[in-house]
């Protein structure tokens, strides 16, 4: 990421939209010492998704201003459960998949986080480490007693839950109490003073905010000014938010979200969003984004934003030889060459598309005459209709039109053997796969 001697971070959040709210002299703060600042991850499952990639290169941003970046992986605080956002309970998970979760988690963190820095090198850290040691009535006596219930009830990842039959279990209803405790901690332990996070966030930071205020103010010294900044919660301009709600729960693990799914989530932008979005998830220039900006409203059919877009975060997240992968992929989709691919990545592309499974014997030898197999495969009601369709050259054998009614597939037509993908027409696709 490229960087102005001539902006502090917090213009450069400001003017990316990325500033939803902060405690009173973030700025000013912002403006002198560089600080050591951190988010949380929540180990609730094995990837971070879309969602995440905006405190991710939050912290990315810090760092390249020359502040100290640290991302918490609450190996403790996800056995209790955030009920930030949610109307239900969470279901608990077992330790070991949270072990599990916060190792493949913090592997995906390195990616993105410089940890070698000779200046100011990112931490990674599990709040196990301290939560484990307490002892509960000391941390009753010495952290609890900061916390007045009727603030924390006031609280709207409390109140929404409140207001439901299911209500909230006490283990979920101290969640802002870790995660207060964790600011704490890092504000002793590295000199942490500013917490990021999402706007849904805002009051467990605030409750950090106070905890510390209040022990280090009680202890005479000047420890206890620390800050909070929240972003927003990324939504379309139809007010859906991205990464769940849209497209399905799109993460940054290829092997959930295929380079090319997550290449195709992005380049499938509306025009109405994809300025925000290079704003909110690029380290491209104000002046850059304005040129973008100027061609998408000139010549919308150019698609230039979403392809800048789509490139740029897929680079980001699945490197160089990813978004190699995503553009060979949606280039042998939409020329229907689907032999180039190998049978996972057709699968990939035509996820959701009937599959229909052959002996291997009936295309030994001669082979399966096209109609029956077409049939088959259900892409026509009869075997007179795939017929008609073949002589109005209607059907598509992997990129090959099918020309011959009398054609017949031959166990040479599979891709690698295994499977071939059947086409009626531009987008109705049928998968046709071996089994022995």
């Amino acid at each position: 990421m490229a960087i102005s001697n001539k902006t502090n971070i917090y213009d450069e959040l400001v003017w990316r939209e990325l500033l939803y709210d902060s405690t009173p002299g973030v700025f000013k703060r912002l403006a002198g010492n560089p600080v050591t600042c951190y988010n949380g991850f929540d180990p609730t499952s094995p990837s971070l998704h879309v969602g995440n990639l905006i405190p991710i290169t939050g912290l990315m941003r810090f760092q390249k201003y020359g502040h100290t970046p640290i991302a918490i992986i609450g190996g403790g605080t996800g056995m209790i459960g955030d009920p930030s956002g949610k109307s239900e309970e969470r279901q608990l998970l077992d330790t070991n998949q949270v072990e599990e979760n916060v190792e493949a988690i913090k592997l995906q963190l390195e990616k993105f986080l410089d940890i070698n820095s000779k200046n100011n090198p990112a931490k990674l850290i599990n709040n196990t480490d301290w939560l484990r040691q307490e002892k509960l009535i000391d941390f009753l006596r010495n952290v609890g007693k900061h916390f007045n219930v009727n603030n924390m009830l006031s609280k709207e990842s409390v109140k929404g839950r409140l207001d439901r039959e299911s209500g909230i279990s006490f283990t979920e209803f101290s969640y802002q109490v870790l995660q207060a405790y964790d600011f704490l901690m890092l504000h002793e332990k590295y000199g942490c003073e500013l917490q990021t996070g999402g706007s849904d966030q805002w009051g467990n930071i605030i409750a950090g905010v106070n905890l510390i205020r209040k022990i280090h103010n009680n202890k005479n010294n000047s420890k206890g000014v620390v800050h909070g900044l929240v972003y927003p919660l990324i939504t379309n301009s139809l007010g859906e938010k991205i990464g769940k709600s849209i497209g399905g729960n799109i993460t940054i693990n290829p092997k959930e979200t295929s380079p090319y799914k997550f290449y195709q989530f992005f380049l499938n932008t509306a025009d109405s969003d994809v300025i925000y979005y290079l704003k909110l998830f690029t380290d491209m220039s104000k002046k850059t984004i304005d040129t973008l900006e100027m061609i998408t409203n000139s010549e919308p059919k150019k698609r230039s934003a979403q392809i800048a877009l789509s490139e740029n975060i897929t680079t980001l997240v699945h490197g160089d030889s990813g978004l190699q992968t995503a553009m060979r992929v949606t280039k042998a989709f939409f020329s229907g060459d689907f032999n180039s691919l190998n049978p996972e990545e057709t699968l990939d592309v035509l996820k959701g598309a009937p599959i229909t499974q052959i002996s291997k014997t009936l295309v030994e030898g001669e082979g399966i005459p096209f109609i029956e197999l077409a049939f088959a495969a259900k892409m026509g009601f009869s075997k007179g209709d795939v017929r008609r369709t073949v002589i109005q050259g209607g059907f598509y054998l992997n990129s090959l039109n099918v020309e011959d009614q009398n054609m017949k597939v031959q166990l040479s037509d599979f891709n690698k053997g295994t499977l071939l993908v059947i086409r009626r027409g531009k987008k109705n696709h049928s998968i046709v796969k071996i089994i022995e």
